[in-house]
């Protein structure tokens, strides 16, 4: 089974292997451990590299195969790092209609990553999302909890510009 390597390194630190590895000392012999030991793993690391499903798969002696199915099943867990700062654009009917794919394709563009990927600094994350709730201002995007509105593709660089 090949796995995508995503194109930001992994970035454990041997202070995060040593509080998964006490963890998983904990609970791998209780019954249905393997969901909190995943859990308490994306608290650890942010997300669930292969790196760190294949941590839990040799401490525990799960095949890697199970860990990346849960993984991939649930959507509580995240493959992919997130950026320090997530870029979320609304593509729900009101910002659909007036122009949000538009809009998406622009940061795509602008940050050179796919929606569900981040940038290889880490810095930034892109995710689309059903409604944000700020209809009245279509297209929306959002930079962490920060909310841009009325949109236009060609003012997408200046505002990503500005948390560069």
């Amino acid at each position: 089974m090949a796995l995508k390597k995503t194109p930001v390194p992994f970035k454990g630190t041997p202070e995060q292997e040593a509080e998964l590895k006490k963890v998983i000392a904990e609970m791998k012999d209780v019954p249905g451990a393997l969901m909190p030991i995943m859990q308490k793993a994306q608290e650890i690391y942010g997300y669930l590299p292969i790196e760190v499903q294949t941590m839990i798969s040799d401490e525990t002696g799960i095949p890697i195969e199970k860990i990346y199915g849960v993984a991939t099943f649930y959507a509580q867990f995240a493959l992919e790092p997130k950026g320090e700062y997530q870029v979320s654009v609304c593509l729900g009917t009101a910002c659909y209609v007036k122009g949000s794919a538009k809009i998406l394709e622009k940061v795509e563009e602008t940050l050179g990553i796919k929606t569900g990927e981040c940038t290889p600094d880490g810095k930034f994350s892109i995710v689309s999302c059903r409604c944000v709730g700020a209809c009245g201002l279509a297209p929306v995007m959002m930079i962490n909890d920060e909310v841009f509105g009325r949109l236009t593709p060609d003012q997408v660089p200046g505002i990503l510009a500005k948390y560069a």
